[in-house]
């Protein structure tokens, strides 16, 4: 059963809805330990203290913010509910906006948001608003000490809190060397183009068809080193840039291989190193585990 990392209320206008948070993603990580190179001996990143020279449990941790060289003020949970304490315990919806005035590049982390029971009709009221308003509200919360900017969003059954960055954590565009958007693009150029991407569409996505192969490949080196397996990876090119010379020439065979339902080349990539070995069987590429010959 998930934990709720933050309890608290949606409120807009006059209406306030009790609802608990919850982190909406969970992570696959490879996690891997840091060894010494010499005994295979477990490294660990220890809270050392460089006043009394002890080692420090969690428990016994205080934030402190220096405000001069060597100076610190300590601060406490009590002290940042002080500032603000109805931020800390509300989603405060400030304007309603339609989503797809939104950047993208704003959303950040998604949270869901249930309702406690006695506020689960208010909460039924709004999704349903939203979605037939078409639009998302813009909130302001605060979360582990960080006031956040965040969307809320129908999803389903569920209120989705998508936490987002603000305006001034985002990089300029103008930091950066794009093309203009009066660059010359061929109408030959821009038709078969356009082409091959009513080719490689789809109606609806579908998140369930893509997976971490990526992940898999290593795990699959990993599960074959535990066999005492040697693994040794493909030689890869570097793909060099396309020329406006051969452009048009790249579109058109890229057509005909999305016509004949080609897979990508990073697919390949992928499937040669969980096949490092030539000819190996699929069953190979994930072995059973067994005791090496060492």
């Amino acid at each position: 059963m998930a934990h709720a990392i933050w309890s608290g209320a949606i409120n807009f206008g006059l209406v306030t809805i009790p609802v608990k948070l919850f982190t909406a993603v969970r992570t696959s990580d490879l996690r891997f330990n840091f060894l010494h190179k010499k005994d295979n001996g477990r490294i660990f990143n220890e809270r050392h203290c460089t006043v009394c020279d002890e080692k420090v449990e969690y428990a016994d941790l205080v934030r402190g913010y220096e405000y001069e060289k060597g100076q610190y003020v300590t601060l406490s949970d009590a002290d940042f509910k002080s500032v603000l304490p109805e931020a800390t315990q509300s989603v405060e919806i400030v304007e309603f906006v339609a989503l797809d005035q939104i950047n993208p590049m704003y959303f950040d982390t998604p949270y869901y948001l249930e309702p406690e029971k006695k506020g689960r009709h208010a909460y039924a009221l709004l999704r349903e608003s939203l979605r037939e308003a078409n639009k998302v509200g813009i909130a302001k919360v605060v979360i582990r000490s960080r006031e956040h900017l965040a969307a809320l969003k129908p999803n389903g059954e569920a209120l989705v809190l998508e936490l987002m960055h603000f305006a001034d954590e985002l990089v300029a565009q103008s930091d950066f060397d794009f093309p203009e958007l009066k660059e010359k693009v061929a109408p030959a150029e821009l038709k078969v183009a356009k082409m091959l991407i009513d080719t490689m569409s789809s109606d609806t996505f579908e998140p369930e068809k893509f997976t971490d192969e990526y992940r898999e490949a290593v795990m699959a080196m990993i599960e074959a080193r535990v066999a005492g397996e040697e693994v040794s990876a493909p030689e890869t090119k570097k793909p060099a840039a396309t020329n406006v010379v051969n452009l048009m020439d790249v579109l058109q065979r890229s057509l005909e291989q999305s016509k004949r339902g080609g897979a990508p080349a990073r697919g390949k990539a992928l499937a040669s190193i969980k096949e490092p070995a030539a000819k190996k069987s699929a069953s190979a590429a994930k072995p059973k585990r067994k005791k090496s010959a060492a």
